[in-house]
């Protein structure tokens, strides 16, 4: 595995990673993270994987010379999340290739922003995710070294909040 940064020419297998992530959760009933419909087929959601090409950090990871994880990162947190008192980057987006789940692709991805967030002089690396379901993610993200910090909802256009939680790690 390679982990290299990368950029907007990233888009089409950042997508194609997020659709395959879609498919594999509504395969297992887990439809209450991203829903049903691929990424790729919502203009809003496309054009927030393509504002986080241009504007924060895409670091990928390729396996056999393709994409097969991406994460992204910023010293800007999301607006729902709550702020802080001191530089911090955030995790804003990770995701892997889910035919090679198990492989520590994502791990690693973790593992390259700690060192990013090191190389910068910061000491504090957040994340948030979905917190709903039986909260596997969440546990997901402490088995990677964060700890479980502040709860938070994003309403929803149609149905029930989106329930979230912001995860940190000291580094």
């Amino acid at each position: 595995m390679e982990i290299r940064t990368g950029g907007p020419g990233d888009l089409p297998a950042t997508l194609a990673l997020l659709d395959g992530a879609v498919a594999w959760l509504t395969a297992r009933g887990r439809t209450g993270q991203w829903g049903t419909r691929p990424w790729s087929s919502r203009p809003p959601a496309v054009e927030r994987v393509a504002r986080y090409a241009e504007e924060y950090l895409l670091r990928a990871a390729e396996v056999d010379g393709r994409v097969a994880g991406v994460c992204v990162l910023a010293e800007e947190r999301p607006e729902y999340a709550p702020p802080v008192d001191e530089r911090e980057l955030y995790l804003r987006l990770l995701v892997t290739d889910r035919a090679l789940s198990g492989s520590g692709i994502g791990a690693a991805l973790v593992d390259d922003a700690v060192a990013e967030t090191r190389r910068r002089g910061i000491s504090l690396l957040r994340v948030d995710c979905y917190a709903g379901g039986d909260g596997r993610l969440v546990r997901q993200y402490e088995a990677l070294g964060f700890t479980r910090a502040q709860p938070f909802t994003v309403p929803q256009a149609e149905g029930d909040p989106w329930p979230g939680r912001i995860l940190e790690r000291r580094v």
